[in-house]
């Protein structure tokens, strides 16, 4: 009868008796039927409450305000004006919201009045919400504010009720489902960090419903909703931390929260049945998936497990997404098997199953009798062995089911693992991604972003063996991919600042896989465009340069040596072409201002790096005294510059050949490149081959036919130089063995003019007579080299320095040239010359010093010193006192028993009028003057030359240094000369 009365009424008749039930609800509410309710107990504020009220009263009230309630939803509902509905729904919203009674009947009217009028109602909620709702929720907690959220709240719940009652919701689009949500959400955010009501199950349920109405939530408010509701219950105290309430266990409480979030997944993935959204959903768990606290880890994983598990029995996925995110999500997971909470560790590898489930059945391909061994299997594995559960990627059924980007992204997520301070954590990653590289499953396409992000987080590990791991997963990888490995490394920093070096050196754990990244280095060096079709800009991009400055640095690395020495040719000859190269393209600044001895750390440029690289190749793989010949005849410098490039060449090979440095390999080599079509290989193909001729060896490597063809094919090249040394290879000793005659004959009527009484000029003949050496080579010059050494020795102490530099110089080439039956005589030659050379060491004349510090080294390699090698140090690179110490330590110790005879030569020289050289000796007497006389038999008979008048010239020298030394010494050199004379 009601009802009938109402929709008799016209809109102007129901406003005005909409306007006096608001009146009435508005005395009743003054008059007060008890108590207010609160909101939430938790926020109750300390006032005092009301006296108590006669409780037949209370009913009666209560029922008369419930049924006001009810009536003015009623007619609301059949207003036919929407302005009206709207402007009397809002009027009572407006009223208090103080008791529970109030805030359910204003929900009630509500409820009732969407039946009708949806929009509306709708409309007046979320204005209500942003005006409102929203505003105190960005403010300080106050009582009626609380009050005003909590009755917000229950007309959000009636009226999803309603929605849900109503068939024909899906027909409307509600458009202010996101800010109806906002003002959810900023209520839901004011929850304190505990449990004690169950307005988080409340608003998370309604949230479900509006989330189900269209049009569809937009990602961004989906986002919003995840992270503020995970972020609401994740954050919770773990349980026993949890406050409970008045009437619900915390227990209770917190199942329900969590039964409500797991309600709204399950919402979100239902309307929306894609392998994207599973991982839209999943990305938002992660900042919890990887948070330091225990509680809030389990609670994320348990989520997780639920989810999927839900998805796996009633959800069939609609779309064949796959996105690359979900191989980062598998490896967060993955990273947590070993967590240290139980049930972490067991829904964590649960997951990895279920997700694996997932994308099988994606995929239409029938797996799951396989996995749901698997599973059966995991129970049994964990009281057997940790390893068992691993089976999973052992078997390659990860790698199977994702795809590369999937893959890729798994990968990557495990690397990050790797810097965590979680050792477990870290030996788990480490493990898990050895596992995968050696399954074979990683694609050349996938190479350049692993290592990429390897090495980014190589500074961030911070244990040893984890480190470790991971360089032999490299090894791994560089087998299966070595070229792409290579030329991602290149790419990853400049050579010079090393800190891909452990990369470098995990390819040198095997030493086939060593030399095949040599091999791809050595090619890569040969990639060299024209200048014309190269930028000033791209210089130091180009590949040949980065591989350049690898091959510099592998030099220097221990893993690398024994690879180094096998690839020995082919380095050296890349490395004299790409200097060539270099000069070519005109990129030269900064070879000549290289300071060896200088503490500054700057990077090397390209020519200075090529050269040094060059000279590295020789110290490293210990042919140091090919290293000592160059460096003490300055000859390292004939390469800073193009036009004495091809002297440097030269010198260099020369030197190979003399001390047989690899001369067959390197052979080879020149003879590949003497065919190439870039001029300059065979530049420096030639310029090698030619001094190789000379070599003792070389008849052994190759016949006098085969090098005839070769050299023949050199005389056709459109490069001068390449055609006139091919001739003059042609026209050597080894080409021709009848010239070895003819220059012995020549050379002996030469030593008649040099060893004459009054030679002309003896620079020219010393030269005539270095290049008839040079050209006999191997042949020698038998008997005749022990005259002509002695000879050269009567000149070491000739009064033009030019004359001295001559003779030293020519004496070393002399002492190797008479083959190995004079060699014993040569060695006495130049044990005799060792104190003169000695001493020469300070010659006023630096051209001369630089002369006698190879033949002094030449002298002490021919006698087979011991520490030949610190004694080139100390020539090279000594200075003052301490180098003159070292040497003549070295040399004494070398010659333990011979010192004496040191002595008797040195007494020579203190008559000498050359200062420097008799200071020498006096430093050098004084070392020696204080050792016990040995037999005269000990050693090589040697004059003294030193009479009592010429000690009593020392007594009266201008110079006070040799006054001194007469003093402290003559008693020595007396008793010494005495010695010798017997």
């Amino acid at each position: 009868e009601l009802l009938g009365q109402i929709r008799a009424m016209s809109d102007s008749q129901r406003s005005r008796v909409l306007e006096a039930i608001q009146h009435r609800i508005e005395e009743h509410t003054q008059v007060g039927p008890g108590p207010p309710s609160p909101a939430r107990p938790s926020r109750m504020p300390p006032s005092t409450t009301p006296g108590p009220r006669d409780p037949h009263c209370l009913s009666a009230s209560t029922g008369l305000r419930a049924f006001l309630f009810l009536v003015y939803g009623l007619i609301l509902r059949e207003c036919a004006s929407s302005d009206l509905v709207r402007r009397h729904l809002m009027r009572l919203l407006e009223l208090s919201h103080q008791t529970a009674g109030q805030r359910e009947g204003m929900a009630v009217a509500s409820g009732i009045a969407s039946s009708s009028h949806l929009q509306e109602v709708w409309a007046t909620l979320e204005h209500l919400g942003r005006t409102r709702v929203l505003r105190t929720a960005c403010t300080s907690p106050d009582y009626q504010d609380n009050i005003l959220e909590t009755s917000f709240l229950s007309a959000a719940v009636m009226l999803v009720k309603a929605l849900k009652q109503e068939h024909s919701t899906r027909r409307y689009r509600f458009t202010q489902i996101p800010e109806l949500i906002q003002c959810l959400l900023a209520i839901l955010q004011k929850e304190p960090n505990f449990l004690a009501t169950l307005f988080r199950q409340k608003i998370i349920l309604v949230i479900m419903e509006l989330s189900k109405l269209r049009p569809s939530l937009k990602p961004a408010v989906k986002s919003r909703i995840l992270q503020t509701c995970l972020q609401s219950l994740y954050m919770l105290p773990p349980m026993e931390m949890l406050k409970s309430c008045h009437c619900l266990s915390r227990q209770v409480l917190y199942q329900k929260s969590m039964q409500a979030l797991d309600l709204l997944l399950q919402t979100f993935i239902s309307e929306n049945k894609s392998m994207d959204e599973m991982c839209f959903l999943l990305q938002h768990t992660e900042p919890w998936l990887k948070s330091d606290k225990s509680h809030e880890c389990k609670r994320v994983v348990q989520t997780i497990f639920l989810l999927l598990k839900y998805v796996v029995d009633y959800v069939k996925l609609t779309d064949e997404a796959t996105p690359s995110m979900l191989g980062h999500q598998i490896g967060l997971l993955m990273l947590l098997w070993r967590d240290r909470d139980p049930v972490t560790q067991s829904h964590s590898r649960q997951c990895i199953y279920l997700l694996l489930q997932l994308l099988i059945q994606q995929k239409g391909e029938p797996g799951f009798m396989h996995l749901n061994k698997m599973k059966n299997f995991e129970a049994k594995a964990l009281r057997r062995s940790e390893m068992k559960f691993y089976n999973l990627v052992k078997v390659g059924a990860l790698d199977r089911s994702l795809t590369p980007a999937q893959h890729t992204q798994l990968i990557l997520t495990l690397l990050g693992g790797l810097c965590s301070h979680d050792h477990l954590q870290c030996d788990l990653a480490s493990q898990l991604l050895l596992m995968i590289f050696q399954n074979q499953s990683i694609k050349v396409e996938q190479v350049a972003e692993i290592l990429q992000g390897l090495f980014q987080e190589l500074p961030s590990i911070v244990f040893k063996n984890i480190l470790q791991t991971m360089m032999k997963a490299v090894t791994v990888l560089g087998t299966q991919h070595t070229q792409e490995t290579v030329e991602v490394m290149l790419s990853l920093c400049h050579p010079s600042e090393r800190q891909v070096l452990p990369l470098w050196k995990a390819l040198a754990n095997n030493n086939q896989l060593a030399r095949k990244v040599l091999m791809l280095l050595y090619m890569k060096l040969k990639l060299r465009p024209p200048k014309e079709l190269v930028r000033l800009s791209q210089q130091a991009e180009l590949i040949s340069l980065l591989a350049l400055g690898t091959i510099y640095e592998l030099l220097y690395t221990r893993e690398y040596k024994a690879t180094v020495r096998w690839a020995f040719a082919g380095i050296l000859v890349g490395l004299l072409t790409q200097l060539h190269y270099l000069f070519e393209l005109d990129v030269v600044e900064g070879i000549s201002d290289y300071q060896e001895d200088s503490l500054e750390v700057k990077p090397l440029s390209p020519c200075r790096t090529c050269l040094e690289a060059l000279k590295g190749l020789f110290w490293t793989t210990n042919y140091w005294e090919v290293f000592a010949y160059l460096q003490l005849l300055r000859g390292w410098e004939l390469f800073e510059h193009l036009e004495t490039y091809t002297e440097g060449v030269t010198l260099l090979a020369r030197a190979m050949a003399h001390y047989d440095c690899e001369v067959k390999a390197v052979l080879g080599q020149a003879v590949i490149s003497l065919k190439s079509s870039e001029e300059r290989d065979n530049i420096v193909a030639i310029l090698v081959i030619t001094e190789f001729l000379n070599s003792q060896e070389l008849t052994q490597y190759m016949s006098r036919r085969a090098m005839d063809n070769f050299l023949s094919l050199g005389l056709s090249s459109p490069n001068q130089l390449v055609r006139a040394m091919s001739l003059k290879g042609l026209t050597s000793i080894l080409m021709d063995p009848k010239k070895v005659v003819l220059l012995r004959n020549q050379l002996a009527g030469l030593l008649d003019s040099f060893m004459g009484p009054e030679p002309q000029d003896l620079m020219g003949l010393m030269e005539i007579l270095g290049d008839i050496l040079h050209s006999l080579g191997t042949q020698g010059i038998g008997a005749t080299s022990i005259r002509m050494a002695q000879h050269l020795l009567s000149l070491f102490e000739d009064e033009q320095a030019p004359v001295r530099g001559g003779a030293i110089s020519l004496f070393g080439d002399v002492v190797h040239s008479g083959g190995k039956k004079y060699r014993p005589a040569l060695k006495r030659q130049a044990f005799q010359a060792l104190v003169p050379l000695l001493f020469h060491l300070v010659d006023s004349c630096p051209a001369v010093v630089m002369k006698t510090k190879l033949t002094f080294l030449r002298c002490a390699i021919l006698l087979k010193w011991e520490f030949r090698k610190e004694l080139f140090g100390k020539l090279a690179w000594g200075h003052g006192l301490g180098a003159e110490n070292d040497i003549f330590i070295y040399m004494v110790e070398s010659n333990f028993g011979s010192y004496h005879q040191f002595l008797m030569q040195a007494l020579i020289y203190l008559g000498s009028p050359h200062k420097n050289l008799k200071r020498m000796a006096m430093k050098f007497i004084g070392r020696c003057a204080g050792c016990p006389p040995l037999p005269p038999s000990r050693g090589p008979s040697v004059s003294p030359g030193l009479s009592a008048a010429d000690l009593e010239v020392l007594k009266k020298d201008s110079d006070s240094v040799s006054r001194r030394f007469y003093q402290n010494f003559l008693e020595d050199i007396t008793e010494l000369s005495k010695f010798v004379r017997q």
